[in-house]
């Protein structure tokens, strides 16, 4: 994929932002990737989710799973892409019907890999896990379009998971300085951000 391109895409549909952002940990950052924003864009999405499908061709899996909200299309995305099978977990259960916490079809033992839009910390995604670990099912290997590099990778690897991106954030501000669709002054003062322990 052309980095350069689709970094310039990101920031044009507003799935990339600069700023004062207060994130899910309460920290506030000069950079916010929101990609929930992707579901507008097919077009954005197609190259998103064919993005997460070669990363996902050198993984081992039985189904790949999207997270909960923003990861489903990014999923669906991969999936219609690659022809992979696909389950999801429910954000709470329902109190009718058959109650699942898992959607789709797949049996215990089986292998799902993991698919959201950004990881920070990592903090959500562990949490993310857990339904899946309690239907039976394994989880070893979690990809997401951009990694902020603040940390996630290690705390998953503490649960024994594997953290696969298919950008970094520093290589989106470096493609979008390229494209000169970034002031000098805001990719020093995030690259700066980056750099100073901000998941500390």
């Amino acid at each position: 994929m052309d980095i350069d391109a689709f970094a310039g895409d990101l920031h044009r549909i507003g799935g990339v932002k600069f700023g004062e952002f207060k994130l899910k940990s309460g920290r506030m950052s000069p950079v916010y990737v929101d990609f929930r924003v992707l579901v507008s864009y097919p077009g954005v999405l197609r190259l998103a989710g064919e993005a997460i499908a070669a990363v996902l061709r050198g993984l081992r899996f039985d189904r790949i799973a999207g997270l909960p909200y923003a990861g489903l299309p990014l999923a669906v995305s991969a999936s219609l892409a690659a022809d992979l099978p696909m389950v999801y977990a429910r954000k709470e259960a329902k109190d009718y019907g058959t109650r699942r916490m898992i959607e789709g079809a797949y049996e215990a033992g089986q292998t799902v890999a993991l698919i959201d839009d950004v990881i920070t910390d990592g903090g959500a995604k562990i949490e993310l896990v857990e339904p899946f670990l309690a239907e039976g099912l394994i989880v070893r290997d979690v990809v997401v379009l951009v990694d902020r590099e603040q940390g996630g990778a290690a705390r998953l690897a503490e649960r024994g998971l594997t953290l696969h991106s298919v950008f970094t954030l520093r290589q989106v501000l470096e493609a979008l300085r390229r494209r000169e669709a970034l002031p000098d002054r805001t990719y020093h003062e995030v690259t700066e951000y980056l750099r100073s322990g901000a998941h500390s």
